[in-house]
């Protein structure tokens, strides 16, 4: 497809609407490409790859010495055709990039994850991420990262890392922040947007060549399920780099899980039955205690006893009327103050089925 074709399709898509909800990413794609086509520049060229990008560059600000950053840079496949991420690769050892998915349908979103590891020799960085695609087009897009790493501020470990606890269970992680230089240095305050952190902050160790302090990080029994993915701002009073980013990684995995988390029932005729069952698990032995749900076609068995890991029963009555049935179930538990989780059941109800209605007619003697 050349240039002429593709600024054809993006003029349709434009009149079409805006599939994806935002209208400027569409304006934005066509100008690009109208550019393209005015300035006599190929569609097998780089600016289609390079549009897909909110952003091209970015600026972690200043490291400490063994500490770990990341940053994601979003792109959108602006395309009828599928995009495929060939490769990824870094300039410098300092920034290690990822891709969380290497092929895009499209209007689909992916990310650039990339790591910037202060593990490095202090200093500048100025690093170029480089993403190669192989279609629809051979094309590569740079992308600029950079960085000060500080030599006389050292964080050990360089994350504050959870690893994976129970939903509901508070955890505490803790690193020591080392720094070397004035005497009178200070950490004056410790940010964050996630209310789920609490953060204690000791002075552990000062003389004339280094100042030590030990930071304590709890996740609060409240924070949600799923993974963690955050940051701590160090405040320090040294002026223009006063702020000093501390990652925050770790897992809350939830108390119960229930499989299938979407549990398809199939095309079922008026008046019929289907049976299921659920596999429901927990960390300990425990007992389910009702399931509800707020369709009278559905029936459940709670099974008795306590162990970790349930079959329930689910019975599906289709109903007269045909259609789509979309139903969330709730199991209830004696876990702690009562976990709780469901699932999501569906089923397409078809007419009944009568007897011989698939016959074409007697046979004649």
């Amino acid at each position: 497809m050349g240039t002429h074709a593709l600024v054809i399709q993006l003029a349709a898509q434009v009149v079409r609407g805006t599939q994806s909800g935002d209208q400027n990413v569409y304006f934005r794609a066509f100008f690009a490409v109208v550019c393209g086509l005015v300035l006599g520049v190929d569609a097998n060229g780089q600016e289609w790859a390079t549009n897909m990008f909110s952003e091209l560059s970015h600026d972690f600000g200043v490291v400490a010495r063994g500490g770990q950053v990341e940053y994601s840079f979003e792109l959108t496949n602006l395309y009828e055709e599928d995009v495929h991420i060939a490769s990824v690769r870094s300039s410098c050892g300092c920034a290690v990039p990822t891709v969380t998915r290497d092929t895009l349908k499209s209007w689909e979103k992916g990310q650039v994850v990339c790591q910037f590891n202060g593990r490095s020799l202090p200093g500048d960085k100025n690093t170029t991420i480089t993403i190669v695609f192989d279609s629809p087009y051979p094309a590569e897009v740079q992308l600029g990262i950079r960085g000060f790493i500080r030599s006389d501020v050292v964080v050990d470990p360089g994350v504050v890392q959870f690893g994976s606890i129970p939903e509901g269970v508070e955890a505490l992680s803790s690193v020591e922040i080392s720094y070397a230089g004035r005497r009178d240095w200070q950490i004056v305050d410790v940010r964050s947007a996630n209310r789920h952190f609490e953060v204690e902050l000791k002075e552990s160790a000062r003389d004339r060549r280094k100042v030590k302090y030990v930071m304590h990080v709890w996740l609060k029994e409240s924070h949600p399920a799923g993974y963690i993915n955050d940051q701590l701002t160090l405040v320090t009073d040294d002026g223009e780099s006063s702020a000093i980013p501390i990652s925050v990684e770790g897992r809350v995995v939830p108390l119960l899980t229930v499989s299938p988390a979407s549990l398809f029932l199939g095309v079922v005729p008026a008046g019929q039955q289907v049976s299921k069952r659920l596999v429901v698990r927990g960390p300990r032995p425990f007992r389910i205690v009702d399931v509800t749900c707020d369709d009278g076609c559905f029936q459940f068995s709670c099974p008795e006893g306590a162990r970790t890991l349930h079959f329930l029963p689910v019975v599906f009555t289709a109903s007269s009327e045909p259609g789509k049935v979309v139903k969330s179930i709730e199991i209830q538990t004696d876990i702690g103050d009562g976990a709780s989780a469901s699932c999501v059941a569906t089923a397409t109800v078809v007419e009944e089925r009568r007897a011989g209605s698939g016959k074409r007619g007697a046979r004649r003697e």
